[in-house]
């Protein structure tokens, strides 16, 4: 390119700049709206909301529903006797078992598979499991694999499922 394109160019571009300035600045303004905004009076609010399906109070009112719904209550109390607590025999209670389904992959770590098995509940925490893991020298023998576990096995059932 020449120097004088250039420099025609930027003087075609500062004059767009300039006349597109001046229209912005200089036009005609158009206001948002012609009509003047007052604030609608308390009478149209409460219409215009109760139209809406909204309930309007006065303060002494509300006083009055509130006051109403503390009594409600308190009635609700005083018909229903208080029974003492009594420790109920603990044979009814049923423990919750939960099984899940571990796929190890390879590359995977005694880690990864702690926090997968405190994800499926089947431990409380990865970290033990970790350590009980380097402890027996098996970091090395975690084999990939579908396995089948419950939060019923205990910790030695757990490594002999997944390791080899």
């Amino acid at each position: 390119m020449k120097a004088k394109t250039i420099s025609s160019f930027a003087t075609g571009l500062l004059v767009a700049t300039g006349v597109s300035g001046a229209a912005y600045f200089f036009g005609p303004s158009e206001k948002a709206s012609t009509q003047s905004e007052e604030p609608a009076s308390v009478e149209e609010m409460k219409t215009l909301l109760t139209s809406e399906g909204y309930t309007i109070l006065t303060e002494e009112e509300w006083g009055q529903e509130i006051a109403a719904a503390v009594e409600a209550v308190e009635k609700s109390k005083e018909a229903e006797p208080v029974e003492p607590k009594q420790d109920a025999p603990e044979e009814g209670k049923e423990t919750i078992i939960y099984r899940t389904i571990l796929n190890v992959a390879s590359g995977m770590t005694s880690i990864d598979v702690g926090r997968a098995l405190v994800q499926g509940k089947i431990i409380d925490d990865a970290t033990t499991f970790y350590n009980e893991v380097e402890k027996r020298g098996l970091s090395n023998e975690l084999r990939p694999g579908t396995f089948e576990l419950d939060s019923n096995m205990t910790m030695d059932e757990v490594m002999t499922t997944i390791f080899k």
